[in-house]
C-alpha cells in the first residue's frame, strides 16, 4: 500500500496546478481499477486541515465537508479513520479550533482520558485539561 502527502490531498482538493492535479486523479483511477487502497495519515489530514484555513481560505464547512467525501471514497483508507469521523461529526457541533479538535478526538480514540493543554479556548471542551 502507498500512502498520500499532504500536498497531493491538497492537489486533489484545490486543483491549484492542473498538472499535477491530473496526475492525482490518474493515480486514483488506476487504484480504483486495480482495487487497491492508498493510506491517508491522520497528520495528512490536520495539515491538509491547516492548509486549506491558512493559505487557501477555506471555510469550515466546506473543510468538513470535503474530508468527509475524502472518507467515503473507498480508495482511500484513513489511519484512525473512527477518530476523524467523531471529529467531523463533532465539528459540526461546535466552534472549536479544527486541529485542536481533530488531536482531541485523535487522543480519544487512542485511549487517553484528556489532552493537556495552555491553550484556554481549547480547554473549554471536554477533551482538554488547562494547566496552570
Amino acid at each position: 500500500m502507498k500512502a498520500l502527502d499532504t500536498n497531493v490531498v491538497i492537489r486533489f482538493l484545490v486543483r491549484d496546478d492542473e498538472q499535477q492535479a491530473e496526475t492525482i486523479y490518474r493515480i486514483f483511477k488506476q487504484a480504483e481499477s486495480d482495487k487497491e487502497a492508498l493510506f491517508v495519515p491522520l497528520l495528512v489530514v490536520l495539515e491538509t486541515i491547516w492548509v486549506l484555513e491558512s493559505v487557501y481560505k477555506i471555510s469550515r464547512q466546506e473543510i468538513l465537508v470535503s474530508i468527509n467525501e475524502l472518507i467515503l471514497m473507498p480508495i482511500l483508507e484513513f489511519e484512525a479513520q473512527s477518530a476523524i469521523l467523531s471529529f467531523v461529526s463533532s465539528a459540526l457541533e461546535t466552534k472549536m479550533d479544527l486541529s485542536d479538535l481533530l488531536i482531541a478526538h485523535s487522543a480519544r480514540f487512542s485511549g487517553c482520558e484528556c489532552v493537556l493543554t495552555f491553550d484556554k479556548r481549547a480547554s473549554n471542551f471536554g477533551l482538554f485539561e488547562l494547566l496552570r
